[in-house]
């Protein structure tokens, strides 16, 4: 064995068959019989065969490999994502590499590259908060392998995208707190050039306009909506004397801040402030008060991504590929944290 690793050809002097049958087992062809296919898989395991993936990725034009590319891989949104984009890559005999971002660009570029040094099949990703040009992305295309982007997508590259209605989101969320008797909604955002972030902020500039009430632009605060920027945001509201009644936030973990910082003010919850958070962090149902969020449909989200990439790779003529744009509906879940008193 070179270099200390087995090949098919160790495999196949071990066994006293040649490679080519060696090749065929682990491949599971139908040519070979179930005994030798048996014999070939535990000489394999013997010699503690790794199989080269970028090899054979070269011989037969497919690596059974998927790039994913999420921001952070620890949110409850992305990992579910994951999880969805698995059981269907799984089900089909591919493998998913998963890869975060962190929201640097400098990052995001070098993992891009990564991917396709390592042969992958396509690429699913979640573009970064600080992404501001898709020259890298536009590299995956002229490899003409499939790129599908799920939840912050732009409009810049013309693939296939897989979103929630996030202007309907906020819409509803902001429209629950004008039902529960709130006019002063402040609103936690985030960087406009994620489509996300905009269009949570246009639902939410929407509810109040169509109640008749005026947007006004102190209540909009901009940041990375962390826990520590909600606390950070919430405690500058407080501090400016500016009248709220309810709090809407791009972010479970900007609002988790804000709980935290009303909390030690001395407000009331929701009898003086009323909240509401996006996402639906498992957190959120353990919260005093519980919090009401928008669920994402994140499982659905990577199932639907997962089969809309496969789609794309199994198409015999990709160059008249027509990108599609799948929306799907999140839900408000109700909770204490923006429900009157008397109403719960």
């Amino acid at each position: 064995m070179r270099n200390g690793k087995a090949t098919i050809h160790d495999i196949a002097e071990k066994l006293k068959v040649t490679a080519s049958t060696v090749s065929r087992a682990l491949n599971n062809n139908p040519r070979i019989s179930d005994a030798t296919k048996k014999k070939v898989l535990k000489a394999a395991k013997e010699l503690n065969y790794q199989p080269n993936n970028i090899a054979s990725a070269l011989r037969s034009g497919r690596s059974k490999l998927i790039g994913v590319i999420v921001p952070t891989a620890n949110r409850n949104f992305f990992s579910s994502v994951i999880r969805g984009i698995e059981e269907i890559a799984n089900s089909l005999n591919y493998k998913v590499v998963i890869s975060q971002s962190y929201d640097d660009y400098e990052k995001e570029m070098q993992t891009v590259e990564a991917l396709l040094n390592a042969q992958v099949d396509g690429v699913i990703a979640s573009i970064g908060k600080t992404t501001l040009q898709v020259d890298h992305f536009k590299q995956i295309l002229k490899k003409g392998i499939p790129l599908v982007l799920f939840d912050r997508v732009t409009n810049e590259l013309d693939v296939s995208q897989v979103v929630i209605d996030d202007y309907y989101g906020a819409f509803q969320a902001t429209e629950h707190l004008i039902e529960q008797g709130c006019k002063r909604i402040v609103h936690f955002s985030s960087s406009q050039n994620i489509n996300i972030y905009k269009e949570r902020k246009r639902g939410y500039e929407d509810a109040l306009l169509q109640h008749g009430i005026t947007v006004d632009p102190e209540l909009i605060r901009f940041s990375k909506l962390q826990l520590e920027d909600g606390r950070t945001s919430m405690q500058e509201v407080i501090d400016s004397n500016i009248p709220f009644d309810a709090v809407f936030s791009s972010s479970d973990y900007s609002i988790m801040g804000a709980m935290q910082v009303l909390k030690e003010n001395g407000y009331k919850l929701p009898d003086d402030i009323k909240l509401v958070g996006f996402g639906d962090e498992p957190f959120t149902s353990f919260t005093e008060p519980t919090l009401t969020t928008v669920n994402q449909k994140s499982i659905p989200m990577g199932r639907i991504t997962a089969e809309t990439f496969f789609e794309i790779l199994n198409e015999k003529d990709k160059s008249n590929s027509i990108p599609k744009k799948t929306i799907l509906k999140p839900e408000l879940i109700i909770r204490n944290s923006s429900i009157n008193p008397k109403d719960k």
